[in-house]
């Protein structure tokens, strides 16, 4: 039996009718771009993250890209952000003529904290990007007092962690839509669509939420060339407009989500059992008050490219998030970093290891994941 890192054939399977009826409806309009789709799509997901406003755009990229290019900028201006992380993150920064600026990680979550940015906060610092990395929430109390404290804008990177959130100790366990769901304590939240998210579409796509109603509706221009009136531009937008196929797939997955999520939760808690006290295994941590929704459920590992190597002989697959930190990527090299400049972002590229856990993962298939990992550590 093959266990890939994530079978998206088999969550189609079980919704097919549904999103045939839903690409029919759009295809029936002819209304392709924007539109009530996009529309409606907008007001659940608004609904559901307990978001003021939530805007649809191209990718999870533009998700980003485009609330840095309404901070309007100068040359030289700095965005602090992990250097644990995909490369959009950063991608985005650059391409919005801001300079990145990397910091380390908590070795615990591979999220930032507070002392990491603090670390390389500057006069020049206008804002911050914690990423919310694998599905769960980098500690935003703290960000945002620091943000706050600075005058920086929060942008919360969310593209993993859509339906995380995150409660103070005595507020309850929580639920979608109640204060503290990612995306939605910063200034500004980015979502990705890309078809292996928890809520994925069948191509590109992302989201905007904001509390702000200026933020939102210069979103809005920007995503059309900068202005909401038909060859009226008040700025030098883009093409950023969400696709209506794109929106009417999503609205039919979104009442699944929630689903979706326990059953990668209880993937989570197979895992945490059965792999706990093998030596050579370290199991991801879930910080009191967080929910994590695993995008990715990652351990570190020792020998972790021949551990892979093994799973991949025995027909699992696996994947590895991310094999090199940003300040050593070659197109960053003008920004002068250096190897050991960020240990435990470097020491976490060395070690991840991301294992099936998408919600059709049956038990049977996890147990071969499982017994394979004992097996190759003797355990």
């Amino acid at each position: 039996m093959n266990v890939p890192l994530l079978d998206l054939r088999a969550q189609y399977g079980a919704i097919r009718d549904e999103i045939s009826e839903a690409m029919s409806r759009v295809v029936e309009s002819q209304g392709f771009i924007l539109g009530p789709e996009v529309e409606g799509l907008e007001e659940e997901l608004a609904h559901y993250l307990g978001a003021e406003h939530a805007v649809g755009c191209a990718s999870g990229t533009d998700a980003l890209l485009l609330p840095l290019r309404a901070l309007d900028g100068e040359p030289g201006d700095e965005v602090v952000l992990p250097a644990f992380t995909f490369f959009a993150t950063a991608g985005a920064v650059w391409n919005a003529g801001l300079r990145p600026v990397f910091c380390d990680i908590d070795p615990v979550t591979f999220n930032v904290t507070r002392e990491t940015l603090e670390a390389v906060w500057t006069e020049r610092t206008r804002a911050v990007i914690p990423v919310h990395l694998f599905g769960q929430m980098a500690p935003m109390e703290e960000i945002r007092a620091l943000a706050d404290e600075r005058g920086a804008l929060v942008i919360e990177d969310a593209a993993q962690a859509i339906g995380a959130w995150q409660r103070k100790e005595g507020e309850g366990r929580g639920e979608p839509g109640a204060p503290g769901m990612a995306g939605t304590v910063g200034d500004v939240g980015a979502f990705s669509f890309f078809p292996t998210k928890n809520l994925g579409g069948f191509g590109d796509g992302g989201l905007v939420t904001t509390r702000s109603e200026a933020m939102a509706e210069t979103i809005r221009k920007l995503r059309v060339h900068g202005g909401r009136q038909m060859y009226h531009h008040e700025m030098v937008g883009t093409n950023s407009r969400l696709d209506a196929l794109q929106a009417a797939v999503l609205r039919v997955k979104l009442p699944h989500l929630e689903a979706w999520t326990m059953r990668r939760a209880e993937n989570a808690c197979r895992y945490h059992g059965e792999l706990a006290g093998v030596e050579g295994v370290t199991l991801p941590e879930t910080l009191p008050g967080n929910r994590h929704v695993f995008n990715q459920y990652t351990i570190r590992a020792a020998r972790r490219d021949e551990l892979r190597e093994f799973l991949a002989g025995k027909g699992i697959g696996t994947g590895v998030y991310y094999p090199v930190p940003l300040h050593l990527q070659p197109c960053f090299a003008s920004l002068g970093g250096r190897e050991g400049e960020l240990p435990v972002a470097e020491q976490a590229c060395r070690e991840v290891l991301s294992l099936p856990i998408y919600p059709e993962l049956g038990e049977e298939a996890q147990m071969r994941v499982v017994e394979a990992i004992r097996s190759f550590y003797g355990a």
